[in-house]
């Protein structure tokens, strides 16, 4: 199982960064026991791979191929649980993370369990995880089985605990999704385009 973060935070180092490695990390460590002894991704030492927007930001308009944008693709698109996070911009998610996702092909995340996680600074904000995320998510094909996770920013301090609490919750789902991945990547190869 291949558990990938992608950050859809235009600030380097940002808080929506911060929260959406720690859920990345947390996701891993539940997955299923008999896939322990590939917990971790032997270049980075992490059990889990980040796509940083942050760093691609420029370079998702330009036109033609960029390399880091290609290798970001193709990352997302071959997880088999990906954590989508965003900060929250206007009562929904950023531009940024938007123009990333439009360059993915219809159903491209077919087969992924994707965890759409938003961080926002007010509660009033909380439904946007499901209402403006998840439709997104669900239109390029993935599984979205679990709510989403609406990070609130007061909640810092106890980060760890508010995304334990969370990904307790959720591995059921997410472990059955991925049970199934093989099998929905092999139909969707055997699908006409």
């Amino acid at each position: 199982m291949t558990v990938v973060a992608l950050v859809g935070n235009p600030r380097e180092g940002s808080r929506t960064l911060t929260v959406a490695t720690r859920a990345a990390h947390a996701v891993a460590l539940r997955r299923n026991p008999t896939d322990l002894g590939a917990a971790t991704n032997g270049a980075s030492g992490r059990s889990y791979e980040v796509v940083d927007l942050s760093a691609l930001g420029p370079h998702l308009l330009a036109p033609g191929a960029h390399p880091g944008v290609e290798v970001a693709l193709e990352l997302v698109r071959e997880a088999s649980v990906l954590v989508v996070a965003s900060p929250t911009y206007k009562g929904t998610y950023t531009g940024l993370l938007k123009s990333f996702l439009d360059r993915l092909p219809p159903q491209a995340l077919a087969g992924t369990a994707a965890l759409p996680l938003l961080v926002m600074g007010d509660a009033k904000h909380a439904l946007a995880v499901e209402v403006h995320l998840r439709p997104l998510l669900v239109e390029l094909g993935a599984s979205v089985p679990t709510p989403g996770l609406a990070f609130l920013e007061a909640d810092f301090p106890r980060l760890e605990e508010v995304v334990a609490a969370w990904t307790d919750r959720i591995a059921p789902q997410v472990r059955a999704i991925t049970a199934l991945r093989p099998a929905a990547s092999a139909a969707a190869s055997r699908s006409p385009a």
